[in-house]
């Protein structure tokens, strides 16, 4: 891995002795509904990789609130509630929704009198609409695909607490972003903001989102490995989708399977790979922890950040 050197590597065996304290407090089923459509994680993940990585976002947590108090203490202010917000990073397919979602059960389950609330950056896509105008829906998932100055504004105005905040969501199942649905962001004590572009720098905006993170976790692995995932997942997807004829996937899953399926191998090449190659595998040496797949989506190896 490019700027290794900047890194802790701590294999699964190591990492899994940072926390002892307890087994993993949620149930299979609960496991079940948070993980994705095709991602694989164990209750024995949850103990060995989850809750440790809680730990230390436990560490970081406490070290925010203790720097804001001491901001607040040298300004002769009063202590205004700043949300901690923490980004998740990686390919499609990788896994990202399922580290998110669990993350937020067990720091729910960590601070029960605290507010954590999670979203994904998909929502902040163009249109479909918007995306055809543009002449960008062969691009859709790159940079130039987001409007960034709307995603920015919106993290400007979490980090700030000004209220009840809107972000929009997106359906995987129009594959379009939803006209008037929206998630409500409110005064959370830490929101998790997972999506392909979050540690991205746009050259057109003097912030960038990684500004608000503070901690960040990108989900990697071998190209060939979520291509692999990515078509697992399209399969599922067709699956699914053939009793709906309103689901974009609807047309794929009437149809012939394995023209459906060269459909998507094509799309991963000339889209997804080049996305990821590009623009989200160069933002990995940003995060603070890198969490290594292998088969299975197994998490082998960790890379914690020096500094």
């Amino acid at each position: 891995m490019q700027n290794e050197m900047n890194y802790y590597k701590i294999d699964r065996k190591e990492w899994k002795r940072f926390y002892r304290n307890g087994m993993a407090p949620l149930s299979q089923a609960e496991l079940n509904q948070a993980k994705s459509l095709n991602d694989r994680i164990s209750l024995a993940d949850v103990k060995e990789i989850y809750l440790p990585l809680r730990h230390l976002i436990h560490v970081y947590y406490n070290q925010y609130q203790n720097q804001q108090q001491n901001r607040a203490n040298f300004l002769r202010l009063h202590l205004h509630k700043t949300p901690f917000i923490v980004g998740i990073a990686g390919s499609v397919a990788v896994g990202k929704s399922t580290t998110a979602r669990l993350l937020e059960i067990l720091l729910t389950r960590a601070y029960p009198t605290k507010t954590i609330q999670n979203i994904t950056t998909d929502g902040f896509l163009y249109s479909n609409a918007e995306l055809k105008r543009r002449g960008l829906m062969a691009r859709k998932g790159f940079p130039e695909s987001y409007n960034m100055e709307h995603l920015i504004t919106f993290m400007n105005e979490v980090k700030n607490n000004l209220g009840p905040i809107k972000a929009p969501k997106y359906s995987h199942q129009s594959y379009d972003v939803l006209p008037d649905d929206y998630d409500i962001i409110d005064s959370p004590d830490i929101l998790i903001v997972e999506g392909i572009n979050v540690l991205q720098l746009p050259s057109n905006q003097q912030i960038y989102v990684s500004d608000f993170f503070d901690f960040s976790i990108y989900v990697d692995a071998d190209p060939a490995l979520i291509e692999k995932w990515y078509l697992d997942r399209f399969k599922l997807l067709l699956d699914t989708a053939f009793t709906d004829p309103s689901n974009y996937y609807y047309p794929y899953a009437i149809g012939d399977r394995s023209a459906a399926l060269a459909m998507a191998k094509r799309v991963w090449r000339t889209n997804d790979l080049p996305n990821l190659r590009d623009y989200i595998l160069p933002t990995r040496s940003r995060a603070d922890v890198i969490l290594h797949k292998t088969e299975n989506h197994r998490i082998n190896q960790i890379y914690l950040r020096k500094f």
